[in-house]
């Protein structure tokens, strides 16, 4: 049985492609809600309540607790937008239900935060502070038996979370050489060996 090769004319008479991980529901659970307007979706649960614009080529319907993505874009990009905005919403409804965390870990010799209401500032090393302001939506704590060298970030935005800890470990990322700087808890900092001091003449 021969294959037929389309001339490019000819109308793509083959159905749409689904994602396998796209096409699974999204159960919302307890206490969430979700709310579909238009190309918009709103989830709100007890972490609090999140909205992101709905691609034009995907549908998103409520139906029995669960929410069903589909896409109708062309070729392979329907299982692709299908894909991405299930994840997108599966991270939203995880977010409003039970949030997402970030521990950050000072390393150095008076490397410490402090924190006064949302405000946070850094002792890094440098001849200055340096002063941040935690963005609304997120709260930042500091362990009290850390001595100020532990820093949690809460929210249930992750995306949110997760650029304001990428922004905070730039302020002093880890140094290959010992290791001084902002980390991540459970971070693997990969450490090169200082260059061996040349022996002194006798």
């Amino acid at each position: 049985m021969s294959a037929q090769v389309s001339d490019g004319n000819e109308p793509n008479k083959v159905g749409v492609k689904t994602s396998r991980v796209g096409k699974r529901p999204v159960e919302l659970p307890k206490g969430v809600s979700a709310t579909i307007s238009g190309q918009k979706i709103e989830v709100k649960g007890p972490k609090g309540q999140l909205a992101r614009p709905i691609a034009p080529t995907v549908n998103i319907k409520l139906e029995a607790g669960k929410l069903l993505i589909a896409s109708d874009a062309s070729g392979r990009d329907a299982s692709r937008l299908q894909g991405l905005m299930r994840a997108l919403v599966a991270g939203m409804v995880k977010g409003v239900a039970d949030g997402y965390e970030r521990i950050l870990e000072l390393k150095g010799t008076g490397y410490r935060v402090e924190q006064k209401g949302t405000t946070l500032t850094f002792a890094l090393g440098y001849s200055h502070p340096v002063v941040f302001d935690v963005p609304k939506g997120l709260t930042a704590s500091i362990p009290g038996d850390s001595k100020g060298t532990v820093l949690v970030l809460q929210g249930a935005d992750k995306e949110l979370i997760g650029q304001t800890a990428a922004k905070i470990r730039g302020f002093r990322p880890p140094e290959p050489y010992g290791g001084k700087g902002v980390r991540y808890r459970g971070e693997r900092v990969r450490e090169k060996a200082g260059k061996a001091g040349k022996g002194g003449k006798k």
